[in-house]
């Protein structure tokens, strides 16, 4: 299904500066985006984060778009895409917290078999990380995250995140302080360990 009349003219005259023309191209798509959206990700907050996200992808990326595709499948993979990349930032993080979780102290004691008091420690920890990390904020995350958990060096972080190796630098000092002062706060008998 090709770009109708509408369309074309819609984006020629945002292309053109007139952002206003942005809302009557998408409009015929929003709820079908996010119908999409929630079939991929299985929960309406993801859906619509996912639906806005590729909106406003679809909005910077206008001037590249082919406009002998169809508008909506452009947009639909846009939103494919986007909710593709959550799915994988989530698994990513998942697997360093499990990660973390299994070089803590607790999960290393050394115990003969994992009983229920050990996946219990570890689940309690894995809480605690969670609760720690939620006190962060967004920059100190992926940056605590690339460094420690994915093991990029300095540059690397500094590269992915189109910031500084000095930002870099305070942003890790930061999100550690802050995450030893939770978990210090919630797992004091991991100081004594020490």
């Amino acid at each position: 299904m090709r770009m109708n009349e509408t369309e074309k003219e819609l984006v020629a005259m945002v292309l053109a500066g007139r952002t206003d023309a942005f809302e009557p191209l998408v409009s015929p798509y929003r709820r079908p985006l996010l119908g999409l959206a929630w079939r991929l990700t299985r929960n309406a907050e993801d859906a619509r984060e996912v639906a806005q996200e590729a909106l406003l992808r679809a909005f910077r990326s206008l001037a590249g778009y082919d406009a002998s595709r169809s508008f909506r499948n452009w947009l639909f993979q846009i939103a494919a895409n986007e909710a593709r990349d959550r799915y994988r930032k989530r698994a990513r993080e998942k697997a360093a917290f499990d990660s973390l979780v299994e070089r803590s102290p607790c999960a290393t004691t050394g115990a003969a078999a994992p009983g229920p008091e050990t996946d219990r420690d570890r689940q309690e920890i894995r809480s605690d990380i969670l609760r720690a990390l939620a006190v962060l904020s967004p920059r100190e995350r992926e940056v605590l995250v690339l460094r420690d958990l994915e093991d990029f060096d300095v540059a690397e972080t500094a590269r992915t995140l189109g910031c500084s190796a000095i930002a870099v630098r305070v942003h890790l000092s930061k999100a550690r302080r802050k995450l030893a002062e939770v978990l210090r706060r919630d797992r004091p008998h991991l100081e004594e360990r020490r």
